[in-house]
């Protein structure tokens, strides 16, 4: 639809030879975002309701078109296919849902038009179908692009020095205890962020995204926190009637599972996007915002970055210029890349092998010894 939606994947031969855990320059870039902007085609700036609004009838359409599937059909077929029809109808519905999450993520960007209050109220509507707080995520969001991998400002994947580690860690670095935490991560990873703060930056005190007053937010945001509630309560009474209609089991199944499977997706690309040993973390003596925008990785889903809207694989971009529509992001990122040079990292590594490699290696983050950039903090995971 977009100048972008219809390019091929912004990965290129040279950048699969390249180490993808080499380290990317800590020092001040030679160019400024201005810099970055003018390379970019002027008219990736340009955010169309009609297309926006094709991939929100895209996305329902499918969401529609595989209930339709699952409802009609799956009670015809016999053991074990039927089985198999549903784990498949799960694992299919949760990522179109999290094609959804993507969307209405844009549009708490100012991403999806030119309109705020349309960006506002399709995200509203979008998000609160699928339990997520939309103006809690878009406030606490907003802070984490303005303080990307600053020890002391990030909103979320906040790395432990390590120092703050505690007891248990030593014994966490095992495969059973690894498989175990990342099973928990990726089922209870979104939960325990929007009610603990799980991950996210430490206030001082209890922070949840549903509580209006939490630290998280400020006097003229908490409104709309109410309003955030308010659409999690109303989905959620519809989900009940649902389930006094059709039965627990069906809105299970039907809903429930897809729902989890979209966690399971949405905690995997974002942890990806920002746990790497090649990006480093800046504390206040030596973070700025550019340096911070940069330090994240583009990653290849292959077919899914399709579904998922370009969101993993154009995530660099997306930090750098978060009003940037989806389909034109492809585009801007092949614009971008020569001149980021080696500020640009993308990890082509398998994503099964990526996940599990992160999660053994980027336990906490330190400086290194006998460094000189005394603001600069890297992952490491010796215990």
């Amino acid at each position: 639809m977009g100048g972008g939606g219809n390019m091929s994947n912004p990965t290129t031969k040279i950048e699969l030879k390249k180490n993808p855990l080499q380290r990317m320059p800590t020092s001040k870039p030679p160019f400024t975002i201005g810099d970055i902007k003018k390379a970019i085609p002027p008219h990736c700036f340009k955010r169309s309701l009609i297309h926006s609004f094709y991939y929100v009838a895209r996305d329902l359409s499918l969401v529609f078109a595989f209930y339709y599937i699952a409802s009609t059909y799956f009670h015809l077929l016999p053991s074990p296919y039927c089985y198999l029809a549903w784990i498949t109808y799960w694992i299919v519905q949760g990522c179109v849902f999290t094609g959804i999450w993507m969307i209405s993520h844009e549009c708490g960007h100012q991403a999806f038009s030119d309109y705020p209050w349309v960006d506002d109220t399709v995200g509203f509507i979008l998000h609160s179908s699928i339990l997520v707080p939309y103006f809690s995520l878009k406030y606490s969001h907003g802070r984490h692009h303005a303080h990307n991998n600053s020890l002391d400002g990030d909103q979320i994947y906040v790395p432990k020095i390590k120092a703050e580690l505690q007891w248990f860690y030593k014994y966490s670095n095992n495969p059973l205890v690894r498989m175990l935490l990342l099973v928990t991560a990726l089922t209870l990873g979104t939960f325990l962020y929007w009610t603990i703060n799980f991950t996210g930056k430490n206030y001082g005190r209890f922070a949840c995204h549903f509580d209006p007053y939490a630290p998280i937010y400020n006097d003229r945001e908490r409104f709309w926190i109410y309003i955030s509630d308010a659409g999690l309560i109303a989905t959620t009474y519809v989900l009940y009637r649902i389930a006094m209609t059709q039965g627990i089991a069906w809105l299970v199944c039907i809903y429930g599972m897809p729902l989890l499977f979209h966690n399971v997706f949405f905690v995997m690309v974002t942890f990806l996007n920002h746990n790497h040993l090649s990006v480093p973390h800046y504390d206040s003596s030596e973070w700025d915002w550019l340096r911070g925008a940069l330090a994240t990785v583009d990653r290849d889903y292959g077919m899914l970055n399709m579904i998922l809207h370009n969101f993993a694989d154009t995530h660099v971009l997306h930090h750098l210029f978060s009003t940037i529509p989806h389909y034109h992001a492809v585009e801007a990122t092949k614009a971008v890349k020569p001149l980021l040079g080696e500020y640009y990292q993308f990890d082509g590594t398998p994503i099964y092998k990526a996940l599990w490699r992160e999660l053994r290696e980027c336990i906490y983050v330190e400086k290194d010894e006998g460094s000189h950039d005394n603001g600069v903090f890297w992952f490491k995971n010796k215990l």
